[in-house]
């Protein structure tokens, strides 16, 4: 009887041993996934991030696109627009038309 207790024991140790080093093992992947998943290359900090830089761009885009239209607006008025023409001529570099006289006040 005493060897069936010593085997038993032994074999309980071991059986505790052997979850004690799986327990532990488990532990420490959970512990690496979570850093990895919050901290790491792909993680959520650095989707954060990016996703807060694109926002930024896409705005970005927006406001050089709504610019762009302007620009071509004014363009097409420019080439095929005479009164928006002269318009521009005379507030942009000041010209006037012979025998006109331009008046300009100090603000």
């Amino acid at each position: 009887m005493d060897i069936h207790n010593l085997l038993r024991k032994q074999v309980v140790s071991e059986i505790k041993k052997r979850r004690l080093i799986f327990f532990t093992i488990m532990l420490l992947s959970f512990i690496y996934l979570f850093i990895s998943v919050l901290f790491g290359e792909m993680g959520l900090l650095r989707y954060r991030e990016l996703h807060k830089t694109r926002i930024h761009l896409e705005t970005q885009i927006k406001e050089i696109n709504k610019e762009n239209e302007q620009l071509k607006t004014q363009i097409d008025s420019l080439k095929k627009d005479p009164f928006y023409l002269e318009k521009h001529a005379r507030e942009e570099f000041g010209l006037a038309k012979p025998d006109e006289y331009i008046f300009q006040y100090d603000r």
